[in-house]
C-alpha cells in the first residue's frame, strides 16, 4: 500500500498530478469539508465529476470529512441531528469517488476534564461509528485529534472500537505538538490504534501548516518513534501550497524520515 499522501487543488490540478507521480503519492482531497460546497449539491456534484474525470485510480485516496461544529455525541439533539447530516454526506461523497477513508474530528472541548463529559464523548461516539462503520463498511474512518490536549479520550476510543476493522485513529503530530506537549507521548500511546497521520510544521504554539522540517518539530524523533513501534500508518504532508509540499517532501526524503527509506548505513 502506498504511505504518502498530498493535498491537491482542483483549481490548478496538473503540479498535484505531476507531483503525486514523481514520489508515488496518493491524494487527501480538502475541499468536501466547506459547509458552503456541502450546501451546495450542484457545485458539489461538479467537484466529485471533475475528480472522476481526471481518470486516477482512487482507491488509495482519502478525504478530510466535515469537521466545523460537527459533534455527534452533543447532549442536544438538534445538534446531533446536523452533525449526523455532515458526516453522511461526507461518506457519501467518499463512496462517489471511491475512496479510501475519511477523516474526522474529536469535536472535544478543550479543559472539559468532568467524567461525565468524557464517559459521554465515549459512549456515544463509540455506538455512531460503529454502526456507520458497518454502513459504509468498504470506508475506513480515521478520526484525528484537534485541539485535545491529552490522547485519553482517543485511546479509550480506539481500545472500544478495536474490533471495528474499517475505524483507526489519524494522529495530527502538529496538532499534538501545539496543544498537548510531547506528540511522541501521543504516538507511544496510540500507536496500535494509528492508521493515517497528518504531518507539518509549525513554531509550538500556533497551527501554521508549515512545511516539514521548517519549524520546531523534531522529526528524527517522530521518525524514530514509528520505526520502533513498527506500524505503518499512511502519512499526509498536509500543506496545501506545491511549494510547501515539494519542500516538505525534499526534507523528508534527504533525512529519511518516515515513510521514505532508510539511507543505506543510516539508522
Amino acid at each position: 500500500m502506498k504511505k504518502l499522501y498530498i493535498i491537491p487543488d482542483y483549481r490548478d490540478f496538473a503540479p498535484f498530478l505531476e507531483l503525486a507521480e514523481e514520489y508515488d503519492a496518493c491524494f487527501e482531497y480538502n475541499d468536501f469539508y466547506e459547509p458552503a460546497l456541502l450546501d451546495d449539491e450542484k457545485k458539489c456534484q461538479e467537484r466529485i465529476d471533475f475528480y472522476r474525470a481526471t481518470g486516477r485510480d482512487t482507491a488509495n485516496d482519502t478525504m478530510h470529512g466535515a469537521f466545523f461544529d460537527v459533534t455527534v455525541h452533543s447532549d442536544d439533539s438538534l445538534i446531533r441531528e446536523v452533525s449526523v447530516k455532515r458526516v453522511r454526506q461526507s461518506m457519501e461523497v467518499a463512496k462517489a469517488l471511491g475512496l479510501r477513508g475519511v477523516v474526522f474530528h474529536t469535536g472535544t472541548i478543550p479543559n472539559f476534564k468532568g467524567d461525565y463529559y468524557s464517559n459521554n464523548w465515549v459512549s456515544r461516539n463509540k455506538q455512531f461509528w460503529t454502526e456507520l462503520c458497518r454502513e459504509y463498511a468498504g470506508i475506513e474512518v480515521f478520526m484525528e485529534n484537534m485541539f485535545d490536549m491529552n490522547p485519553e479520550l482517543l485511546l479509550r476510543l480506539g481500545q472500544e472500537m478495536r474490533e471495528v476493522k474499517n475505524f483507526g485513529i489519524c494522529l495530527d503530530y502538529a496538532h499534538a505538538r501545539i496543544f498537548g506537549g510531547k506528540p511522541e507521548e501521543w504516538l507511544e500511546q496510540l500507536a496500535p490504534f494509528v492508521r493515517h497521520m497528518h504531518i507539518n510544521d509549525n513554531d509550538g504554539e500556533r497551527d501554521l501548516h508549515n512545511a516539514v522540517g521548517d519549524g520546531v518539530v523534531d522529526w528524527q524523533v517522530f521518525d524514530k518513534g514509528i520505526r520502533q513501534k513498527g506500524i505503518v500508518p499512511t502519512v499526509l504532508i498536509e500543506t496545501r501550497s506545491i511549494e510547501k509540499q515539494r519542500e516538505s517532501l525534499a526534507y523528508m526524503q534527504e533525512y529519511s524520515i518516515y515513510p521514505f527509506p532508510v539511507k543505506r548505513g543510516g539508522q
